[in-house]
């Protein structure tokens, strides 16, 4: 390729003289692509030489081989699609997501996959004005601000259509036979780690987000959501509902982003012992102490909870093209209501009737409600309705990572804590005792659900399950929030609390042992069960609900 030319005359910008340089399209792109190896790849280069002797010829050989490898990617990536007029605009959008998604890599240890992607995609305003702290202003200066500076500094040169075409597919080709140089370099070190760690591929930037997003467009496009396949048409009341003098009141909480591991009584950061869930405790609800995840984002574990197929017969498109456990129980005679204090039931609800309450100064800030908020009218609600009601309560709960904004100030019980959501800023201690603040209030969120279910007793048979949809990280291993991919999640993300609060009337009229059920919440459970668990608990008979899969079952006479 032919050497960079400097113009004659150089521009001054704030008291500097920058040179301007006059480049073919094909030196730009090697330099672009040199960049996004060198300088936007720090999260991938740690992973995947962890444990190597740095003074060991081979670790050269893998690094040399490597960088080649992935230069030579990038280059094919930007150039396949690149015109004269486009090539620059293409690169400045490259180099901002490299240098954004750089980033949250890095402070957070997060994997770029399709579904961390699905995630931003989705990610409502508020919620990403959290993420907006002062320390990603001063990473995008370096990453994105200086490239940026480079490239309006470069005047490519013209060229003839002809000769343009033939330089551009002769780079390419020098660009495949460079990759497959590194590859052979490094094809035995890279086909070890692609066996033994393939989620490393997430961490190439930003190859990652481009692929991802491709991945997210192409499953989407693929999704029918008005022609969802019809679950359980056979769905009806069971045997015990003709011998039931109320109707029943379910309420279904869906927390958000709460880890078992700091559910209830546990050890603090200080060592000392402290407990999350005092008030539910004291309404003698039935815990569940070993309960996986589906997945470890809301985008994932959302659809999975709700779906047929689970976690153990994980296909997203069927999930998504199919109609989920609410759909089950409103065709067997259910009103179904979906409250929401987040960003929507992820398509499970579809069709179904969906609430989002009034905001009240006294509970929401402008951009977010706190959960109490969801149980505003739910005694209306309930004195309106004559038959059956499931109602869903989606609660903001413990998301991060503006922890100290989950709760009011009156449960700021643990500290001190970590009142930013710039986690950088914390010690982990900090942020650990703003993330318990959180869960003690969506345990008091719980306990006031619970004593609003009593009031209604006299008329219906009410009951109450909870659960979080994934867990979060909390710096161990140097990880933070969540979403990393399902195979190497830690325990931290995937490890969630559910609880069971059944009322008197409720265990007669369903013909369940309480009991029995306590001594069942001791052992393994996941969201599998919740489909079928559900189903279980209100008596609607299928062929589709699976009694291996119902946690009630051996409990009910």
């Amino acid at each position: 390729m032919n050497p960079p030319a400097f113009a004659a005359a150089p521009v001054r910008l704030s008291g500097l003289r920058l040179p301007r340089f006059t480049w073919n399209q094909e030196t730009l792109l090697l330099a672009a692509s040199l960049w996004f190896t060198l300088a936007c790849n720090g999260s991938f280069w740690d992973a995947v030489l962890q444990g190597r002797n740095p003074a060991s010829p081979g670790t050269w050989r893998f690094l040399a081989g490597t960088g080649l490898l992935i230069t030579a990617l990038h280059f094919i990536l930007a150039a396949l699609p690149a015109c004269r007029r486009s090539l620059k605009p293409l690169l400045a959008l490259l180099l901002a997501l490299a240098a954004a998604t750089g980033f949250y890599m890095h402070k957070f240890g997060i994997y770029v996959d399709p579904d961390m992607v699905r995630n931003v995609l989705r990610t409502d305003p508020a919620e990403a004005r959290e993420l907006l702290t002062p320390d990603l202003l001063w990473h995008l200066l370096l990453y994105l601000g200086l490239p940026l500076l480079f490239l309006s500094r470069v005047e490519l040169l013209p060229r003839r259509p002809g000769p343009a075409l033939l330089r551009r597919g002769l780079s390419l080709l020098a660009a495949l036979l460079l990759g497959a140089g590194g590859l052979a370099l490094a094809s035995q070190d890279l086909a070890a780690l692609m066996r033994n760690h393939k989620e490393v591929r997430y961490l190439i930037t930003p190859g990652n987000v481009v692929y991802s997003l491709a991945r997210t467009w192409s499953r989407d496009a693929r999704a029918s959501p008005a022609a969802r396949q019809v679950i359980a048409p056979d769905a009806t009341l069971g045997g015990t509902w003709a011998g039931r003098r109320k109707p029943v009141l379910f309420v279904l909480v869906l927390g958000e982003t709460a880890r078992a591991a700091n559910w209830g009584t546990h050890p603090g950061p200080d060592g000392r012992l402290r407990d999350t869930a005092p008030e539910t405790t004291a309404r003698n609800v039935i815990r569940f102490t070993d309960v996986r995840s589906c997945g470890t984002s809301t985008e994932v574990s959302l659809p999975c909870m709700f779906s047929l197929q689970g976690r153990r017969h994980y296909d997203e498109a069927a999930i998504r093209n199919s109609e989920s456990l609410l759909h089950v129980l409103a065709r067997a005679g259910f009103r179904v209501v979906w409250r929401d204090n987040q960003a929507g039931c992820k398509g499970v609800c579809a069709g179904l009737e969906q609430q989002r309450p009034e905001p009240r100064p006294e509970l929401c800030d402008g951009e977010r409600c706190l959960d109490e908020i969801l149980l505003d009218g739910l005694p209306r609600l309930a004195a309106d309705h004559q038959g059956n009601l499931v109602l869903v309560l989606h609660q903001l709960g413990n998301h991060g990572p503006a922890y100290h904004k989950r709760y009011p100030e009156s449960f700021r019980r643990f500290g001190p804590g970590c009142d930013t959501a710039d986690l950088s800023q914390c010690s982990q201690e900090r942020i650990i005792n703003s993330y318990d603040n959180a869960l003690l209030y969506t345990d008091h969120f719980l306990a006031r659900t619970i004593d609003l279910l009593k009031a209604q007793e006299d008329r219906y048979d009410t009951a109450l399950l909870y659960v979080s949809d994934h867990g979060e990280s909390l710096g161990e291993n140097g990880l933070y929030l969540h979403g990393i991919p399902y195979a190497i999640a830690p325990r931290e993300q995937t490890q969630v609390p559910m609880l069971l609060w059944l009322s008197p009337g409720f265990s007669r009229s369903a013909s369940l042992d309480a009991g029995c059920l306590r001594q069942a919440a001791a052992g393994p459970a996941s969201h599998d069960h919740l489909f079928h668990s559900i189903l279980g608990l209100l008596d609607v008979q299928t062929r589709d609900r699976d009694t291996q899969l119902d946690l009630t079952a051996p409990c009910r006479s």
